[in-house]
């Protein structure tokens, strides 16, 4: 620790000793007038996201926390591996250069990051090789242009940082390739789908366009403005998406891409122009970190990965700026367990600087636990996540419903599908995202979500491989949506209530769902049908990395770790317990080794009514007794 304060103490230091008129002296202020159409007035390098002597503020904050500490340490060591790295190469995976773009921006970002804050021109230098190299690409692959938006930032922020020590030579090479293969593109209409687009792709591609002209905005000061101005009013067409809740239409993983692009361009905007533009009063934005905060499950530290989401988690920058914005570090609780568990995949985090910045005033020793025990919201793809704690030694529940469509970008027929953790156990799990390249590479049609698209057929994307319903073998209705019908947060029956019959009209006149904590104790999952005019085959699943085996007749242990979990079917409803293979049809699809689908299957005579109880009791329950009343008397918030 005391090496830790004096390599802290030295940073600082040389901050305000060495070179400290140049490091200390704040630039003229950027000032937009008010048509947002003029010049920008005098121009000073650095004026993305850190100006110059701001190195100090993240100095500072490192004293006396470790965790900042080390994770400023990191990104140095991070920065010493990569300088003896060959450049990036132009070599495309498919149809994408995105993995490359990807790379180059953690190098660039990395570097000139540790330059700034150690003046070692050791990485300066081998920053300036890496965009030398890469500016002789033929092109950044428009024709994808998350790839162009990606790199583009890469290079705005090593052209920005690094302009004072970049030869004159590469100044030319990288201002021209930011010119002629980042924002030239974004001018072309076969390239720019994105300014219309109300998905990631529209955050990504307007923060990269915002970043390559705010770099050269002094060169090129009309076509910069066009673009500021142009990537403000396209952003306001994704940003609709989190409302009205702060739900996220396309899930976590996503989440982390699109709306770290979208503070990315905000903050920007602030940074250089003292002006957000109104951005994030769209309604639901400032609402959406509470919502990824009970994303994450409280004792494996997984998310609720619905649609093309992994279950991982890692540290999210944008999580810091928006618990700056609203004054709650109860947002930081996810990111405190990430600062405190920091290994090497923290560092393949191409943005991790923007940490370093936005977390500029925050105390990692303050940061609080949230109060909340139940959070639901509506939007695209309505959800509600509930846990009995917050505290991983309290061995906590944690249980999730996903609503919506299957139609929604991103999404699976996951409608009506759950996750449920008890003893620090993922026993009803999500498999996740399939691989694109690999789907693309056999011509699927993935992006296609009509009801007899490709995209269904792939088995992680479809309705049998989720913690839901499937109906006489049928995929859900793509069209078909979903709400949270209603929720509560009372402290005996947590629960949340969807109406699912529109995702299964083709086959069933109603169907509704809930799912409860019950006593903090034990969770119940209840569907109520009303059938047709015709027999319906119904098939309870989920899917799990336990264990499996049929206890008796209505009962399926799963065991892990020593940890059991009972699903107990109500033996009234006389349904036929039964596992399936996860294995796909088809073999260059994801095998899921390891996993299996459990549930029943029950008939459920033409114009019938059932109701399907089934009650999940963690190992150290033995009796869940207590009665479930009808959905329609379920308690409400």
């Amino acid at each position: 620790m005391k090496f830790l304060k004096i390599i802290i103490i030295g940073i600082v230091t040389s901050f305000f000793f060495t070179s400290c008129e140049d490091k200390y002296t704040m630039p003229e202020e950027i000032v937009i007038p008010d048509d947002s159409g003029g010049e920008i007035g005098k121009l000073e390098h650095p004026r993305i996201l850190l100006k110059k002597g701001e190195e100090n503020q993240i100095a500072l904050n490192m004293i006396g926390d470790e965790k900042w500490m080390t994770l400023h340490q990191g990104i140095l060591s991070e920065s010493d591996n990569i300088i003896v790295l060959q450049p990036v190469e132009r070599i495309l995976s498919g149809r994408r250069l995105l993995d490359i773009s990807r790379e180059a921006l953690r190098r660039i970002f990395y570097l000139s990051y540790s330059y700034r804050m150690t003046s070692d021109k050791k990485y300066s230098e081998r920053a300036e090789k890496e965009m030398v190299a890469i500016s002789k690409f033929t092109d950044w692959n428009p024709s994808h242009f998350l790839d162009v938006a990606e790199m583009t930032t890469a290079f705005a922020i090593g052209y920005d940082w690094l302009f004072e020590t970049l030869s004159e030579e590469s100044r030319a090479t990288i201002k021209d390739a930011i010119l002629k293969k980042g924002l030239e593109p974004s001018l072309d209409t076969q390239y720019n789908e994105f300014l219309n687009l109300q998905s990631n792709w529209n955050q990504v591609c307007n923060a990269g366009m915002t970043y390559g002209a705010l770099a050269v905005y002094e060169d090129y000061p009309e076509l910069a403005q066009s673009i500021i101005d142009r990537s403000i009013e396209s952003v306001k067409k994704s940003m609709p998406q989190y409302a009205p809740d702060g739900t996220y239409p396309e899930g976590y993983g996503y989440w982390d891409y699109g709306t770290t692009f979208n503070v990315l361009l905000i903050s920007a905007m602030e940074k250089a122009f003292n002006d957000d533009f109104g951005l994030p009063e769209s309604k639901g934005f400032m609402k959406t970190a509470e919502y990824m905060t009970h994303m994450v499950s409280p004792s494996s530290f997984r998310c609720f990965n619905f649609a093309d989401s992994k279950s991982t988690t890692g540290i999210m920058p944008a999580m810091f700026w928006f618990s700056k914005k609203v004054e709650d570090t109860g947002l930081l609780f996810n990111e405190a367990y990430q600062l405190s568990n920091i290994n090497a995949n923290t560092y393949t985090n191409r943005l991790l600087p923007a940490v370093m910045i936005w977390g500029i005033g925050v105390k990692t020793s303050t940061i609080k636990t949230p109060e909340k025990l139940v959070w639901a919201g509506q939007g695209k793809s309505p959800v509600a996540m509930m846990r009995t704690s917050w505290k991983k030694e309290d061995n906590p529940i944690y249980l999730t419903l996903k609503a919506g469509s299957p139609a929604v970008s991103h999404n699976h027929m996951d409608i009506g599908s759950f996750i449920i953790e008890t003893d620090g156990i993922r026993w009803g799990t999500d498999f996740g995202t399939e691989d694109y390249t690999i789907l693309e590479a056999n011509n699927l049609d993935i992006w296609n979500y009509n009801q007899g698209s490709d995209r269904w057929t792939v088995f992680r994307n479809n309705n049998k491989s989720h913690n839901t319903l499937t109906v006489n073998n049928r995929d859900q209705q793509a069209k078909g949506t979903a709400s949270i019908r209603s929720y509560s947060s009372s402290k005996d029956f947590k629960n949340a209530i969807t109406d699912l019959s529109a995702i299964y009209s083709s086959e069933l006149k109603k169907s509704v769902r809930g799912v409860a904590i019950v006593d903090d104790s034990y969770v119940v999952i209840q569907d109520e049908i009303e059938n047709t005019g015709k027999d319906a085959i119904i098939q309870w699943r989920m899917a799990t990395e336990a264990t499996a085996s049929i206890t008796n007749d209505y009962t399926i242990t799963l065991s892990q770790s020593r940890k059991t979990l009972k699903i107990i079917v109500d033996p009234a409803i006389g349904a036929t317990l039964k596992t399936w293979s996860t294995k796909p049809s088809r073999s260059y699809e994801n095998q899921n080794t390891g996993t299996t689908m459990v549930g029943f299957e029950i008939k459920i005579p033409a114009n019938g009514q059932k109701t399907l109880l089934v009650k999940l009791l963690p190992g150290n329950v033995t009796t869940a007794s207590k009665t479930t009343p009808p959905l329609d008397q379920w308690s409400k918030d």
